[in-house]
């Protein structure tokens, strides 16, 4: 790959990512009138669903959510082909909005950021990539996505390995067939959920490597009807306002039993359960809405599933294999599935307990476990992500000082809202770690953090200032409330990737902020009608007259 040109380039501000939030960024940015350009690592726009290419991969909200609903337009043209869109027409989708907004010329691709530092004198950041191209300006917005930083696993030998090893966040684009293939998978994550029942189809033998068994709910997937989408397309406007409001920032995510799983006798616990499952989806979290905060009812429906497992998988020793024993039900990522459980039944299909043989090694033939060595053609890695801080501490992110982000986040990340850090001004996240993000529909959260930072910009420009920054106390009294709530729920209970439990070395603290959608939303709006309570705001520099930039400052509504 030759040097590009590295002259430096001035701009208003540097968005780093060009998923969902960096395209919408650019969107609203650029009708204020702002100068903006778009650093995005891959050859396309697309963010996760650019990598994560792997047989399956689709969204777990419903595709008529898990979209924009800024532009009226937009989302009553688009047709979705199937209640939960594959990776393909996601990225179709994403594809579409940066055309049809004309958003590429303000793209960078092929661009992987390596640094950021903030110059306190210049009150300028200087954005450095890989090939040595410099972006400066004042505001830098990372909207590199939650779940983009792929783990590798540490195994020994792996190098070792002759067959062919693929990793589903970092998929060959041009696919890979394993028809006639022994392959192995190793993680039984969301990923690996997703993946398995599909590799299944082709594989001549499919080794399934399971340390510990996770909870999976079917999708009931179908095609959406004309009639339906008709439907949806003439309440657009209510779900979305219900979406905003709710906790799991879905409008069509229903709460069933009001009264409290407890509440119910046995049967009508057992008939509200058959009623989600049938349903499909992760609402079946919604079937009482207690089950987060209560262990009592909480082990109601996680026995349910544990019958629904051992009624699917038609041998015992593999279906109580198969059953999650060591965490509440929903305190990590819920799967959602399409004959994932079934897939067991299959005669080329063997699932190998990591708890009862663990891996010792990978060898030039395969895997060997304590009970032996299995000889396979091609490896899978379905080992997850370095979720919500991976992708920021790749990048040496500088603050005041010289101060690292990675530094700042020894013990755990802290921010104010999951917006911003004290430290390093003028540099917002987008569904950062203290904000509701990966526990909601993430296009929801997504859509009000890109419309609070672009307000918040239209704030400074109007009225002449040009820094912003949280004060250390809002960030360790946000840092608190974000931990106190997270402790009145059954979540702590489980080493999931929500607590950093799946990186090792990683500081176990529980990362999104638990609150809900609807109650988050109010926060921050309030903090911005307010003045912007626990941010300081000031001028460094002649700043463009607030009378002179007004007109120019507000972003579209």
């Amino acid at each position: 790959m030759t040097m590009r040109d590295t002259k430096l380039r001035e701009l208003d501000a540097i968005v780093v990512g060009a998923g969902f939030s960096g395209l919408y960024l650019l969107h609203r940015m650029r009708t204020m009138g702002m100068r903006v350009k778009v650093l995005e690592a891959g050859s396309g726009v697309g963010g996760t669903w650019y990598w994560n290419r792997y047989p399956g991969a689709r969204c777990d909200s419903d595709s008529v959510e898990y979209s924009y609903s800024f532009d009226e337009d937009l989302q009553r043209e688009w047709r979705w082909s199937e209640r939960f869109a594959t990776q393909p027409e996601i990225l179709r989708y994403l594809e579409h909005v940066a055309e049809r907004f004309d958003l590429m010329r303000d793209v960078h691709l092929d661009t992987r950021v390596k640094s950021a530092v903030y110059d306190e004198a210049a009150n300028r950041w200087t954005v450095e990539s890989e090939l040595g191209e410099r972006f400066v300006a004042p505001f830098c917005i990372m909207a590199t996505g939650c779940l983009s930083s792929w783990r590798e696993p540490q195994i020994p030998g792996r190098e070792t390995f002759s067959g062919k090893t693929y990793h589903t966040g970092n998929w060959p684009h041009e696919g890979v067939d394993f028809t006639g293939k022994r392959v192995g998978v190793i993680g039984t994550g969301s990923s690996g959920i997703q993946s398995i029942p599909v590799i299944a189809e082709q594989a001549h033998r499919l080794y399934v490597y399971q340390r510990t068994p996770n909870f999976s709910v079917p999708a009931r997937n179908a095609p959406l009807t004309e009639e339906f989408q008709s439907q949806v397309r003439e309440t657009y406007g209510a779900l979305r306002q219900k979406a905003r409001k709710s906790t799991g920032g879905l409008g069509s995510f229903e709460v069933y039993g009001v009264n409290g799983a407890l509440k119910d006798t046995e049967e009508q616990r057992s008939a509200a359960y058959e009623n989600a499952w049938a349903k499909g989806g992760a609402a079946f979290l919604g079937t009482y809405g207690d089950l987060l905060v209560d262990d009592g009812a909480n082990k109601t429906a996680r026995d349910f599933v544990h019958r629904k497992i051992r009624e699917i998988v038609k041998d015992p020793k593999t279906a109580d294999a198969l059953l999650p024993d060591d965490h509440p039900l929903g305190t990590k990522r819920i799967c959602v599935d399409t004959d994932y459980y079934a897939t067991y039944n299959r005669p080329n299909v063997t699932l190998v307990n990591l708890r009862e043989a663990p891996i010792e090694g990978i060898t030039a033939k395969g895997i060997r476990t304590k009970d032996g060595e299995i000889e396979l053609d091609a490896i899978v890695f379905a080992t997850g992500f370095d979720a919500m801080t991976g992708a920021l501490s790749r990048i040496d992110i500088r603050g005041r000082g010289g101060e690292t982000l990675t530094d700042k986040w020894e013990h755990g990340p802290r921010t104010y809202l999951g917006l911003m850090c004290a430290g390093f001004p003028n540099l917002f996240t987008v569904t950062g770690p203290g904000s509701p993000s990966v526990l909601s529909n993430m296009t929801t959260s997504i859509e009000q953090h890109v419309e609070w930072i672009t307000d918040c910009l239209a704030h400074l420009r109007s009225r002449g200032l040009d820094r912003i920054e949280p004060t250390r106390e809002a960030e360790n009294g946000w840092v608190d409330h974000v931990n106190e709530v997270a402790h009145m729920t059954l979540y702590p209970k489980a080493a999931s990737w929500y607590v950093g439990a799946n990186i090792p070395g990683k500081p176990r603290v529980f990362m999104p902020y638990v609150g809900g959608v609807g109650a988050y939303r109010e926060k921050c709006t309030q903090i911005a009608a307010d003045g912007y309570t626990g941010f300081a705001l000031d001028r460094t520099r002649d700043a463009p007259r607030a009378e002179q930039a007004a007109s120019a400052s507000a972003p579209p509504k």
